[in-house]
């Protein structure tokens, strides 16, 4: 995992100070203290396999973590700084992560920036990305660990610009941020080059792009509500995030990769409806013949999320991802278990609060009647106090043929529990 310690926000939180006259720079240091927020949590998470895999630990997840969050504001900036250290009992390491580190600026009325490290997101789907190139982390998710821990961070600029016609979200990554992606560090998984599943035993290495202001990411957000819909367009112009390819010698690559997409979200019936559309235009391999890059692609969702009874929500997605050049990529591709053309993915959300609230049953569900295997998380949350919350839940993957998404993952299946104490 990367370890960014998150200085940039920081640097900018005291130079902004700093900079002011004395007079005002009391005033304001005055003001962020008294607006000063501390929270935190302390938690242990244990998950274990429920079968054996020869190639991984028997516990998929053994976390003692500690995470602090500061927040402060006046009236010229807001600044947050919140970071996770945790002894992860897989790796035997002592950890640390900087989740976020940003100063927020307000320099006009239709103008934000939000400058450091910061989790991202946008598009439609519910756990299905097109259109959200920001990092994600689906080892930490398919471990067990909570939800939040899906969107790793980004170190970035990202300002916000609204007018009559619509508004723009730019974002600006200097450094490419990948995904935390599956190297066999705590899942078992199908490696393309050996035609088997390895784990700890092989892991990925990668030669990353990592140049500062060479190597960097651009996203762009358009959009804007009509009649209580709204349309949005989006760009993005950096790298494949997870390996989409490898070199020479072997070595997992990161591609180039242009992103153009389009959404559209509102009221459907009695609930809310969503469609969104995105073109992987692949730079490294425009016409499909290189075996040795992924070719581009089109993907589709459709989405539709209702409450059908109090404090009952279901969601329901159907996502469609195509493989274009499919002729030049059935000639020229040297890898056994040839990609299908187009992959289907049905998906499906149940959330149910219950004892005023404080429980929660929630069942995530993937299906693939293209790959023929499928994705269930189910989880269960109780809060026993303002502080003192309970977990259980598991990750539970099905499939016939072992290079398939969900089904390389079977000998991964595990459940886990936490108990998590807010400070």
């Amino acid at each position: 995992m990367r370890k960014i310690s998150g200085f940039v926000g920081l640097f900018i939180f005291v130079l902004s100070c700093c900079s002011l006259c004395t007079n005002a720079r009391e005033g304001l240091v005055k003001d962020t203290l008294n607006n000063l927020e501390v929270n935190g949590f302390f938690e242990v998470r244990s998950g274990l396999r429920t079968g054996h895999d020869a190639n991984e630990k028997d516990f998929s997840v053994m976390d003692y973590r500690l995470q602090l969050e500061l927040y402060t504001y006046n009236e010229i900036f807001d600044f947050k700084y919140k970071a996770d250290a945790w002894a992860d009992g897989i790796t035997e390491q002592l950890e640390y992560d900087t989740r976020e580190a940003w100063v927020f600026l307000r320099p006009s009325d239709f103008i934000d920036c939000k400058i450091g490290r910061q989790v991202l997101t946008w598009g439609t789907g519910d756990l299905v990305f097109l259109n959200d190139l920001f990092p994600k982390d689906w080892q930490s998710f398919f471990i067990g660990r909570d939800d939040p821990y899906l969107k790793a961070p980004s170190d970035a600029v990202k300002c916000s610009l609204f007018t009559d016609l619509g508004s723009m979200d730019i974002v600006y990554t200097p450094q490419f941020d990948p995904d935390r992606f599956i190297t066999g560090k705590y899942i078992s998984h199908w490696n393309v080059s050996e035609q088997k599943i390895m784990g700890q035993d092989a892991m990925v290495g990668s030669n990353r792009p990592d140049d500062w202001f060479q190597d960097h990411e651009i996203s762009v957000r358009i959009y804007k509500n009509i009649n209580n819909y709204e349309y949005a367009l989006y760009g993005y112009f950096g790298f494949w995030k997870k390996p989409a390819g490898q070199n020479m010698t072997g070595q997992a690559i990161f591609p180039k990769l242009n992103v153009y997409g389009a959404s559209i979200r509102g009221q459907l019936g009695s609930g809310i409806g969503n469609m969104e559309f995105a073109w992987y235009d692949s730079q490294d391999d425009r016409d499909g013949s290189n075996p040795l890059v992924d070719n581009s692609q089109a993907r589709y969702l459709l989405g539709y999320t209702q409450d059908m009874a109090k404090d009952f929500n279901v969601s329901i997605q159907y996502y469609l991802e195509q493989l274009l050049d499919y002729g030049e990529y059935e000639r020229s591709s040297t890898r056994g278990n040839a990609k299908d053309r187009v992959r289907h993915v049905i998906t499906l959300s149940l959330a149910k609060l219950m004892m005023n609230q404080n429980l929660t049953l929630a069942l995530s569900a993937y299906y693939s009647p293209s790959d023929e295997d499928a994705y269930l998380r189910p989880k269960i949350n109780y809060k026993y106090n303002d502080r003192l919350a309970l977990e259980v839940g598991a990750n539970v993957f099905f499939g016939n043929e072992p290079h398939t998404f969900f089904a390389q993952f079977e000998n991964n299946n595990n459940i886990y529990t936490a108990v998590r104490y807010s400070l």
